[in-house]
């Protein structure tokens, strides 16, 4: 067994995976960017080394760095988390080169199943389902308006070596299908270094189910069970469970034979998911294949009662896994992500100092979360901060007991989704187990997201009126009181702090400022340009997701003052409508 771990990764899952080191008396090391140098996984890690500045390029993506503080410390083996460089075949070999086990599975099925064409190619030719699409990577508008044509519409463009939702554009005519190309490849290029695309007929409302498969070198593979990750938005998956609500015995035992052979296909060892889509009608067609640990993996794990990790390394160190394909799921666990948003503000991004941190806990409860009073939230990185999850002997018994968790969970300081997750799992349709990849779309409008009803010993002064607000902590005749103060308020009271507004789009003036802090992608307009109210004007990255920026009234534009690449900051002037 291995003496000495190196976690390439940072947040909740650099965290999951030290804990486990530790329970395996595995010496961690944990490598963090400058932005993380005061998170909680480097200071819980044994041993914790500097890998550079806070972009990931410089830091969590540079492996020549992540290889030297392997040298440095003298660790023996390298676990990738998910993201970043988890599913990359060339950094896997280069651990190999460098003398270190990469936990993970081999380079090669890496390479075969990371590529989302070649994957598909593969596993069709075992007689698995695939979703119909382009027989390889589209390199021109006119090829895939061919396509489309061809198939029907709606089409899925999706990056070739994507992953996490990242890298797709839906597609419903001939006229939106040059913009799609163009925002895919971006996306594709900027996380997965990769500008390849394919396309793919897309279902209306499927399920998005998925099979959890374990393998090691001594011949075993496994499927744990599916869980369901089809309450999505922006294709990224929002809430999560296992067991499915829409598979019988039968079905699962047919979709984990499928999942099965697609991983022998390419002799899997370790931890990975084969995707798939499960249509109205019973159908099942091959998505993808992840190669790395799930963000979703705590729901199987709390229904399997087994810890993924520890696997991983059992098998990385040439042990066989624990775990048996006799094994059988008990109860029901239902996962939600947290994420550094505001969905008040069409879910913008919101980094920032977390002033108060209290999560939820009593029976069936898990959370995994690198957050603390004090910490800041970078902007650099994923906004995911925290993942709740709840486990109860049924379903309705583990929704209602995420309610009540969701309804504990105090993160104060920034906007989080939490209030959203909550007005999800109260829909009657996902309490019913119907919801889809469709739910949000056709229900986002009907979400009550109102926050959890204050505790009878925090009173609650919400001042009236609009504008964005501080939250403080008062203590008055020993009581103590949760405070919002209003932008509208301070103002009038003149104990306004000297810091930007935050706006999302005009100032009620000529000037539109960004509502956010990032990076500009793409801009879409230049000065002089004539205008309408909501039309896209540039494309700002932050927190790894893409954000359009609209006009916020009609005219022409007098002034654009940015350009591709260009920092902005939240409440900078972006551009003057006349």
């Amino acid at each position: 067994m291995f003496r000495k771990v190196l976690v390439a990764n940072r947040g909740e899952i650099a965290l999951r995976i030290i804990r486990t080191l530790r329970e395996m008396g595995i010496t961690s090391v944990a490598a963090y960017s400058d932005a993380d140098r005061s998170a909680l996984f480097a200071q819980l890690a044994d041993e914790a080394y500097r890998l550079g500045p806070a972009p990931a390029a410089d830091s969590y993506l540079n492996v020549s760095a992540i290889l030297e503080v392997a040298k440095k410390s003298g660790a023996e083996a390298i676990h990738p988390g998910y993201g970043f460089l988890a599913e990359n075949a060339a950094f896997a070999e280069a651990v190999q080169s460098a003398g270190l086990t990469f936990i993970g599975p081999s380079p090669p099925a890496m390479r075969v199943m990371g590529d989302k064409i070649e994957a598909r190619r593969a596993v069709s030719k075992l007689g698995v389902p695939v979703v119909p699409g382009s027989d390889g990577p589209v390199e021109s508008l006119e090829e895939a308006i061919e396509f489309a044509e061809r198939t029907g519409y709606p089409i899925a463009v999706k990056a070739a070596g994507g992953g996490g939702g990242r890298g797709i554009r839906v597609v419903t005519s001939r006229e939106q299908m040059q913009e799609a190309l163009e925002g895919a490849r971006r996306e594709a290029s900027a996380y997965f270094k990769n500008p390849q695309i394919y396309l793919e007929r897309y279902f209306h409302d499927p399920r998005h189910v998925e099979i959890q498969v374990l393998g090691d070198a001594h011949g075993n593979l496994i499927h744990l069970g599916e869980r369901d990750c089809s309450v999505q938005r922006r294709h990224q998956k929002v809430i999560e469970e296992s067991p499915s609500p829409a598979v019988d015995k039968n079905l699962r035992d047919r979709m984990g034979e499928a999942a099965i052979r697609a991983a022998r296909s390419v002799d899997y060892s370790n931890a990975g998911t084969v995707e798939f889509l499960l249509t109205r009608e019973g159908e099942f067609f091959f998505l993808e294949m992840n190669t790395r640990i799930q963000v979703e993996h705590p729901v199987t794990e709390m229904v399997f009662g087994i810890d993924i990790v520890r696997e991983m390394i059992l098998v990385a160190a040439g042990e066989p896994m624990a775990a048996h394909q006799a094994d059988q799921p008990s109860g029901h666990a239902i996962e939600v992500r947290v994420n550094a948003e505001d969905p008040a503000h069409n879910f913008r991004p919101t980094p920032g100092i977390v002033t108060r941190y209290a999560p939820p806990g009593g029976p069936g409860i898990r959370v995994d979360s690198g957050l603390y009073a004090g910490y800041e939230v970078p902007g650099e990185y994923d906004s995911l901060v925290a993942k709740l999850t709840a486990w109860a002997p049924d379903r309705e018994g583990a929704r209602r007991r995420a309610l009540r968790a969701l309804r504990e969970y105090i993160i104060d300081g920034i906007s989080t989704t939490i209030p959203f997750a909550s007005a999800v799992i109260r829909h009657p349709s996902f309490a019913a187990g119907e919801a889809g990849t469709a739910f949000l779309a056709e229900h986002g409008a009907e979400l009550s997201m109102e926050p959890s009803e204050p505790s009878t010993l925090t009173p609650e002064f919400q001042p009236q009126g609009q504008g964005n607000g501080r939250k403080f902590e008062v203590e008055v005749n020993r009581t103590r009181y949760r405070v919002s103060v209003s932008e509208l308020a301070e103002q009038a009271s003149g104990t306004r702090q000297p810091r930007k507004r935050r706006q999302a789009r005009g100032s009620g003036g000529k000037e539109l400022h960004s509502p956010m802090s990032g990076t500009v992608l793409a801009v879409k307009r230049q000065a002089g340009d004539s205008v309408e109210v909501g039309e896209v004007l540039l494309v700002v990255e932050a927190m790894k997701m893409e954000n359009e920026i609209g006009a916020h009234r009609a005219g022409t534009l007098s002034t654009l003052d940015v350009k591709p690449g260009d920092a902005v900051e939240s409440g900078q002037l972006l551009a003057v409508i006349e």
